[in-house]
């Protein structure tokens, strides 16, 4: 099996029988997920081919792009419940567990950016004063 199918696999992989519910849906969900698996080997190769790149490498930056993002979204999670949600609604002893933070790590885990973009996407002020931004 070439890199690229090997790695496909590894990142693509078909579900187990017994591991789909209804069962029923089983046929469904593992042709769903070949084409999953085909469509991404087909790109990564296309990617590779197209910028003369490793797959492997190709495979571990996009891989370590969506880790990235997922933080970014953590962070924007945790601004909104902090920020533009009442005090007592999300303690900071379940928002740490929830968000891989320890209770005190999710007090830094964002910024005033986060709470801004929050903001603008939600069209409406935070419960208090960003931090850093003029309050008149």
């Amino acid at each position: 099996m070439p890199l690229i199918d090997e790695l496909a696999a590894v990142l693509c992989p078909l579900p187990e029988p017994g591991s789909v519910i209804p069962e029923e849906a089983f046929p469904d969900a593992y042709e769903a997920a070949e084409r999953e698996r085909s469509e991404y080997a087909s790109n990564l190769e296309a990617a590779a081919l197209g910028i003369e790149a490793d797959p492997l490498i190709l495979a571990l930056e996009e891989a370590r792009a969506q880790r990235e993002a997922a933080d970014r979204r953590v962070r924007l999670v945790l601004a909104y419940a902090r920020e533009f949600q009442p005090a007592s609604r999300y303690p900071l002893r379940e928002l740490g567990p929830a968000s891989g933070y320890t209770p005190s790590g999710v007090t830094t885990a964002y910024d005033a950016q986060q709470i801004e973009l929050v903001q603008s996407r939600i069209h409406r002020a935070p419960r208090r004063p960003v931090p850093g931004e003029d309050p008149s």
